[in-house]
């Protein structure tokens, strides 16, 4: 498919390290400073980053909250206006088909927010449902821009511009409203992919480029550097968070993925529930995991991970000269794969090289040792409980200001083990 761009393309082109194409091809800055920087600075003061490539579809109508109801695995009945639900889509088999946001306008208005690769898939089987349900289903993406604000500063930030401060200072987690900025009428989102107090903007396309430069000179004061998707991978990883197209390719159920909290086999009917009961009792043969690998670089998509029983401690025939950096070969050393990695990215907050990836269950336990092959090369890697950093989630929902250091600190892994990790 040709590239596609985003409103915000021209400023993006001016002021990037590189483009580089991301999820529905559109194309993304890889940095505007690097990546490390960009990432440290949303962890201590505030980012903003360019998601136009997520997808919008509105769906009005009688049928609206029906239809969503049956095609998400949450519940959806409970929701109130204002407020969005994380959730997956299912197939028949169970098998994830996007993971998506709910938002409630009423009783017959809401909007679903789709990953970016999937997007025009999950608007099909979206649409492709909606027949005769009485819900009229509409995607909006071209028409709107979205502008993610993330880090310890982005209320204080948004507070200073928003046309109605005590409605933004009042924004609980995953809630939204409408508010102004500049003139331009928006929605604010209490959401976001990095793991920090954060704000996602639902701008119209035609003023998102005006509001992305007022916000530039207004978050100066805020320590506001703009970030790529270099820097959006490395937060994201570091809070495990899942991304559709390597992570979720189509032929994961939310169980293998770790999603299956959000699932409500309480609803008697919606998309899957009977092959995800069935999944259910019968067990799973992989996980979604995270390791610490032993690397000076990133692991690339599919990488293979061995058991480490399988590797051999020794050559049975040594090299010298221009031979003796030869890699091993897997097959003739006779490895077993059990997994393969789906993202890695070296987590600058917590200074290791991580990685998320699927794992027989026989290794998935933390503390399992194995090694992944990068770039030819075997690297010890041990799986660990995630996510990486701020595993409690204080960060995320603003409760508690922490320093890096001391979210990354053993006492405070160690104390996160117990709870419950939490997407975006």
């Amino acid at each position: 498919m040709a590239e596609r761009r985003s409103p915000l393309y021209e400023i993006h082109a001016r002021s990037a390290v590189r483009m580089v194409k991301g999820g529905g091809d559109y194309m993304f800055p890889l940095a505007y400073t690097s990546p490390a920087e960009e990432h440290l600075n949303v962890r201590k003061n505030v980012g903003m980053q360019d998601l136009t490539s997520m997808g919008e579809v509105d769906i009005k109508g009688p049928g609206a909250e029906r239809l969503i109801s049956r095609l998400a695995v949450a519940s959806i009945y409970d929701l109130h206006p204002g407020q969005v639900r994380y959730t997956t889509l299912c197939r028949p088999d169970g098998r994830i088909v996007d993971d998506v946001t709910v938002y409630k306008f009423g009783d017959e208005h809401f909007m679903i927010v789709t990953s970016s690769a999937p997007r025009k898939t999950s608007f099909r089987w979206i649409a492709e449902h909606a027949a005769g349900t009485s819900a009229y289903i509409n995607d909006v993406s071209g028409a709107i821009a979205l502008i993610s604000v993330q880090g310890p500063q982005s209320r204080d930030l948004l507070a200073a511009v928003a046309a109605d401060s005590a409605a933004l200072l009042a924004l609980k987690f995953f809630r939204f409203a409408a508010n102004r900025i500049n003139d331009t009428e928006l929605l604010i989102s209490r959401s976001g992919y990095t793991g920090e107090l954060g704000y996602e903007l639902y701008v119209p396309a035609e003023e998102a480029a005006v509001l992305w430069e007022f916000l530039e000179r207004r978050g100066k004061e805020f320590g506001l550097l703009p970030y790529g998707v270099g820097a959006m991978q490395s937060l994201r990883v570091e809070k495990a968070f899942p991304l559709a197209g390597p992570d979720i390719d189509g032929d994961q159920t939310p169980f293998e993925v770790g999603l299956s909290r959000w699932i409500d086999f309480g609803k008697r009917d919606f998309i899957g529930r009977d092959a995800l009961l069935s999944i259910q009792d019968r067990g799973l043969h992989e996980r979604w995991v995270g390791l610490e690998v032993e690397s000076p670089t990133p692991a690339a998509l599919n990488d293979p991970i061995y058991s480490v029983a399988d590797v051999k401690s020794y050559r049975e025939t040594i090299h010298t000269g221009s031979e003796a950096g030869a890699a091993f070969d897997a097959e003739e050393a006779g490895y077993q794969q059990i997994g393969r990695v789906t993202s890695s990215a070296k987590g600058h907050s917590v200074g290791k090289m991580l990685a998320l990836g699927y794992l027989s269950v026989s290794h998935s336990w933390p503390g399992a040792k194995v090694m992944v092959l990068i770039g030819g090369r075997p690297c010890l890697a041990t799986v660990v409980s995630t996510p990486f950093f701020d595993p409690a989630g204080n960060r995320l929902r603003g409760s508690v200001v922490r320093t890096l250091a001391e979210s990354a600190s053993p006492a405070s892994t160690e104390s996160g083990t117990k709870a419950a990790r939490k997407k975006r």
